[in-house]
């Protein structure tokens, strides 16, 4: 594997979901602590990236105001973040995304070295975060040139990250001691309750 640098990666932010458990709001536009919670992410990944798309399938002109480039899924009907992944494989100009939720306002600040990190010891084909429980399929270091495995994937009516995962060879990045990295607002109530618990300013 060829010596990866900042330079090769751009961050995604996924950003195209139906939001169900969100009473169907877009929910990188659902403001905690009165701030959208795109603005969370943006600010956590901007020091860590050169180059950030936003995959978003609706709002589009609300997520360009922030300067970056938007582009939607290929695929219709909400087909869930692997459509995203794809989205942003091919728009992207560089060998390598990175992928992150629109609703994580709590991202590492090196979440992007510590994937690299684990892609480089590895010398695997991706890099996935790891909570030390489980795997957290939507922080993720993924070269483009996987587009047309995934392409195929999509094309074959499966949706499933982590199925397409096991095609290839894969690295956890341990996050394990940094857990509120993956806390994501999925309801009303867990937005609530995060700002009650003051997780976020």
């Amino acid at each position: 594997m060829a010596s990866l640098t900042l330079q090769d990666i751009t961050a995604v932010i996924l950003a195209g979901g139906m939001g169900k458990r969100m009473g169907g709001q877009d929910k990188g536009q659902v403001e905690l602590n009165g701030h959208p919670l795109i603005e969370y992410v943006l600010d956590a990944i901007r020091p860590q990236v050169q180059t950030i798309l936003i995959n978003a399938n609706r709002n589009q002109d609300a997520y360009r105001q922030y300067g970056y480039t938007v582009m939607g899924d290929q695929l219709q009907d909400y087909q869930g973040p692997l459509a995203g992944f794809a989205a942003g494989m091919q728009t992207a100009a560089t060998r390598y995304i990175i992928t992150v939720p629109c609703d994580g306002p709590r991202l590492a600040p090196d979440l992007v070295a510590r994937l690299m990190a684990a892609l480089h010891q590895a010398q695997a084909d991706i890099a996935v975060a790891h909570d030390g429980e489980r795997l957290q399929p939507v922080y993720a270091l993924l070269p483009v040139d996987l587009l047309p495995s995934l392409n195929a994937f999509l094309d074959s009516g499966q949706r499933k990250i982590d199925r397409w995962y096991t095609e290839h060879n894969m690295a956890l990045a341990d996050f394990s001691d940094a857990p509120l990295t993956f806390l994501n607002i999925n309801t009303p109530e867990e937005r609530l309750k995060t700002e009650a618990m003051g997780l976020c300013r």
